[in-house]
């Protein structure tokens, strides 16, 4: 018999009294989040036209309060999570860190281009709080870290409230090829906010939800694969997969050095660009940091309503149209947008994926996991497995929590078995091999057509939302990232438009290394003019 997501969660909860942990369930800590009556100015609809730079100028002129924005996704969340399952665990103490915040504000004290703002993490970012960082697996239930994740440090650094962590894919879609989209042993199965019996696609599952509902102002994500981009085109958020190196990952559960990068998840691309310039920056423990390339000291300089004028946009049709009408139709409204705002349209860009790239790839992602986790896990306090070896143990052990009727351990055992030092020849063949190709893939189509980006469709209209579909089951607009991931490249999606029956679609701009602030601005320009994005009905389904 299936289980229900209230039952995992309870599941879950009894881990966490097992090991000690307070988890800080979402209808538990949503109890506490009572509200002050709250002034019209900060009525959620009018959130969702508002940017962060609006939101600090409504707290500046007294209109409301870090507090009352906070009361407000708490009530949020607190009607809205039971059918989507977007946030996991809210923080006990994100009342009093709003009040703080609040008190900054009032002292004239403020810290930074956050403050007072509302931002949920997905579940795999460490937190030194009562808050647990699972990753989505119950076997972590009994971390306790004894630092923030570098990102989490700086978004406090920059006055930010968080408000607690979001669903995710379990083990970020590593533990096993058909990983079901959107689901963890901790938070259940996420729902997209347009249709809620579909899917919000993974491994940001919550994180893109959580920002389409309004639950938080933003929210952060971790791509791999994919990860940002996919759940932001099937949600009508914008995601933003930075250039691997731009932010940290100091802190975060990894996957691989090589390819994990965090970036934010956001309803307008003003949001996602003022933050994550906020979690960019050099980090010492992160040598990649120091390869990514810098953003304009000024984000705000780049989102410019006039950024696409004079550029040439590539086209990537091959394998991404031809497949649904919706997004035919979307596209070729992109495109013709693209032209009306001064780009020229450049036909036959087409990435292709070169045929020996996952030949590569997943040998140097199988080592590269093996080698991260077993680091995480050994540096990590708490009660929990200590290796990748114990986290198979855990899993098999716990069948029913960790649903292994509806998937394995794949990558897991393959990993385990087959994962090889860092130093070995054959592995940094492997990486040298895979980063080569991916690179070439995209800048030989820049070169040879002289381009400043390539845009291409995001995602299929989301699939629905049950154990039945797997990450695997995206085809065939994995290719849109496959590439770009494996480079280490930078990839924006935004909303384009809506199929017939209210399904989200987006478009993405990807381009070259530390291209990230010119894609931002290829974004807004697109965003302006098209005005496309709706908010959320929640309808049951599509008829």
């Amino acid at each position: 018999m299936k289980p229900t997501i209230r039952t995992t969660l309870r599941c879950a909860v009894a881990v966490a009294a097992a090991t000690g942990l307070t988890a800080s369930p979402v209808a538990q800590a949503t109890q506490n989040g009572r509200s002050e009556h709250l002034p019209a100015m900060v009525r959620a609809e009018r959130l969702e036209r508002m940017t962060i730079p609006d939101i600090q100028q409504a707290m500046e002129k007294g209109q409301f309060t870090s507090q009352q924005l906070t009361d407000l996704y708490l009530k949020r969340i607190h009607a809205l999570n039971p059918r989507l399952r977007a946030v996991v665990t809210v923080n006990p103490d994100a009342r009093a860190i709003a009040r703080d915040s609040d008190r900054k504000r009032r002292a004239h004290t403020t810290r930074g281009l956050l403050e007072g703002i509302p931002v949920l993490l997905k579940e795999n970012m460490n937190t030194a709080d009562r808050q647990p960082t699972t990753a989505g697996s119950a076997a972590l239930l009994g971390a306790r870290p004894s630092r923030d994740a570098e990102v989490v440090r700086r978004l406090r650094a920059a006055g930010a409230v968080v408000l607690g962590k979001a669903n995710m894919t379990e083990w970020a879609n590593f533990r096993d090829p058909f990983a079901v989209a959107g689901w963890s042993a901790v938070g259940g199965l996420t729902k997209n906010p347009y249709v809620l019996d579909r899917s919000a696609g993974g491994s940001s599952s919550g994180s893109a939800a959580a920002a389409a509902a309004n639950l938080a102002t933003v929210t952060l994500g971790t791509d791999t694969g994919g990860s940002i981009v996919d759940p932001a085109g099937l949600t009508s958020t914008v995601g933003v997969r930075p250039t691997l190196g731009v932010a940290s990952r100091t802190g975060i559960v990894p996957i691989s050095s090589r390819h994990d990068t965090p970036g934010p998840l956001a309803r307008n691309v003003t949001d996602a660009a003022l933050t994550l310039s906020v979690i960019s920056g050099a980090d010492p423990a992160d040598p990649d940091t120091g390869t990514g390339g810098a953003l304009p000291a000024d984000m705000g300089s780049v989102l410019s309503v006039n950024a696409l004028q004079g550029k040439r946009i590539g086209v990537w049709r091959t394998g991404h149209t031809g497949v649904d009408r919706d997004v035919d139709r979307v596209f070729e409204k992109t495109v013709n947008e693209l032209e009306k705002l001064g780009a020229t349209v450049v036909e036959g860009a087409d990435v292709t994926e070169p045929k020996d790239l996952i030949g590569h790839l997943l040998p140097a992602l199988l080592s590269e996991f093996k080698h991260d986790v077993n680091a995480y896990l050994a540096a990590t306090p708490g009660s929990h497995p200590k290796n990748l070896a114990g986290l198979i143990k855990y899993n098999e052990e716990h069948r029913g929590v960790e649903r292994m009727d509806w998937f394995g351990q794949m990558y897991f055992t393959e990993a385990q078995k087959n994962g090889v030092d860092l130093k070995d020849p054959a592995y940094r063949a492997h990486r040298a091999a895979a980063t080569e190709l991916a690179r070439r893939s995209i800048d030989d189509v820049l070169k040879e057509k002289r381009l400043d980006a390539i845009v291409t469709p995001t995602m299929p209209p989301a699939p629905a939302a049950d154990h039945q579909f797997k990450e695997g089951d995206t085809d065939p607009f994995v290719s849109t990232t496959s590439s770009s991931v494996a480079a280490g490249y930078p990839q924006i999606s935004v909303p384009a438009g809506y199929t017939t029956n209210g399904l989200p679609l987006g478009v993405s701009f990807l381009g070259t290394k530390a291209s990230d602030a010119a894609l931002l601005g290829y974004g807004y320009a697109f965003e302006q003019a098209t005005q496309v994005r709706r908010v959320p009905r929640y309808l049951p389904g599509v008829g």
